[in-house]
């Protein structure tokens, strides 16, 4: 079949890997981006600058070639370190042995696939904003945010990975009777602060972890930089007694901080300076349906399932996106009827299962890792995983390095586990008697 003329409206990690999966196939793309060229650009503070690739994510880069190029710039986290109120520390493997989530730099990423993507011959505009779509006559009107023109652009195939905030599902939305949309937003927003690196750039944490101060009903976490630097997020109340909206002033932030991350006070030289000038950005889940219109159209990313950051997996959600509409390319012979329709049908649960999976580990990360009795279920499960491999994975290694395994598989068979955990916790002495034998039976005979 004939390789259509293809756009994708917006240049983010996810529309940058699609354009290099279908250029390399032999289609015509053109990526258009709101937003200047960030790689003339300085990367903006205080913007989400660390990600968690894990195996999803990584296996679309290989498929595209990329992974070897982008380890160089990844740091291995082979599990959570947690500073409690205490003082005290406590450490939690990921997964087995060997297995790791990588930090990485959201901007380095970036730019490392557009440049990918022009070596395959993909053009990118940059400073065109998505004004509407004419599905009758497939024109998209982008218009120039740095200059007053604007531009009527055809194309066969379109694209939308503009993010959660997307004006392609908008217009999509608008102009479809009957469009299903949610957006959810928690009451809590996410700030970035910063650990700078120690002496000729030395790590002033354990450099292979995720840190994470939990304080039950608000955290901080910080992922380390390959300059030595740690970036931190602090995921806290918009309003309320203990709220973004209550620290207003230098001095409240200062004594909040020495009070409640008090080991982490002394790494951060700017703190207040980058409280007050760094955004309070809001966190979203985005459900909507369909993602598709007929063998023109469809979105992709963020734009069709955004969720909060608290299971690291949105961009490996969307690079997973990719690669099975890149599978189904082959399997329906470029038919992109066929194409669009399965790959809704596929995608649209698991976009669905991880946005619920994302917004549930919130509550462990931020409340319960802390606590001794969840510390302990961890170690049963991961004791019995052990034992007994093909009939338990932990719901967080389905997630993030089971790639065979779907979102929306891990959801229910977590939910299963957990359910089988409740009654195991609930035995009277189970911290005294959880390696009896009894106990693994009991687990057994209820997977059955």
């Amino acid at each position: 079949m004939e390789k259509k003329n293809t756009v994708i409206i917006g240049a983010g990690l996810v529309g940058s890997l699609l354009s290099i999966y279908l250029s390399k196939r032999g289609y015509k793309v053109k990526i258009y981006e709101r937003r200047g060229d960030m790689r003339k650009q300085d990367m903006v503070a205080g913007r989400s600058i660390n990600l968690a690739l894990s195996d999803r994510g990584i296996k679309a880069l290989e498929e595209v070639g990329l992974m070897d190029e982008i380890r160089k710039i990844c740091i291995p986290m082979h599990g959570r370190f947690m500073h409690n109120a205490d003082g005290s520390t406590a450490y939690q493997p990921y997964g087995k042995e060997g297995q790791f989530i990588n930090s990485v730099s959201r901007g380095e990423l970036n730019c490392r696939l557009m440049d990918l993507a022009e070596e395959n011959g993909v053009q990118i505009k940059f400073n065109e904003k998505c004004n509407s779509i004419d599905w009758k006559e497939n024109k998209i009107d982008f218009e120039k945010t740095d200059s007053p023109q604007s531009e009527k652009v055809k194309a066969n195939l379109v694209f939308g990975s503009d993010g959660a905030y997307s004006a392609a599902r908008l217009t999509h939305q608008l102009q479809h009777d009957r469009f299903q949309y949610s957006q959810y937003f928690i009451d809590f927003g996410y700030k970035e602060l910063n650990i700078p690196a120690g002496e000729n750039g030395s790590f002033m944490l354990e450099k292979n972890a995720l840190h994470i101060w939990p304080r039950g009903n608000y955290m901080m976490i910080a992922l380390p930089n390959i300059d030595g630097s740690f970036t931190c997020t602090l995921f806290f109340p918009f309003e309320g007694e203990t709220s973004f909206a209550s620290l207003d002033t230098k001095e409240k932030v200062t004594t909040f901080f020495e009070n409640t991350f008090t080991d982490a006070v002394p790494l951060m030289p700017t703190l207040t300076e980058d409280f007050f000038n760094n955004p309070t950005s809001s966190l979203v889940t985005v459900k909507c349906f369909p993602w598709i219109r007929e063998d023109k159209f469809a979105l992709i990313g963020d734009a069709a399932h955004a969720m909060v950051p608290f299971f690291g997996q949105g961009m490996n959600c969307g690079f997973e996106d990719c690669r099975v509409l890149n599978s189904l390319i082959d399997k329906h012979d470029d038919n992109w009827s066929a194409i669009l329709n399965e790959y809704q049908s596929l995608r649209k649960p698991d976009g669905d299962a991880i946005c619920d999976l994302a917004l549930n580990n919130f509550v462990e990360m931020r409340d319960k890792v802390a606590d001794p009795k969840f510390l302990l279920q961890k170690k049963i499960e991961a004791a019995f995983s052990k034992k007994y491999p093909d009939k338990w994975i932990p719901a967080y290694a389905q997630v993030t390095f089971s790639p065979h395994i779907r979102y929306s598989e891990a959801l229910v068979s977590g939910q299963k586990q957990e359910a089988i955990m409740q009654q195991i916790m609930a035995l009277p002495d189970i911290e005294n008697k959880w390696q009896d034998e009894a106990i693994e039976k009991m687990i057994l005979n209820q997977l059955h």
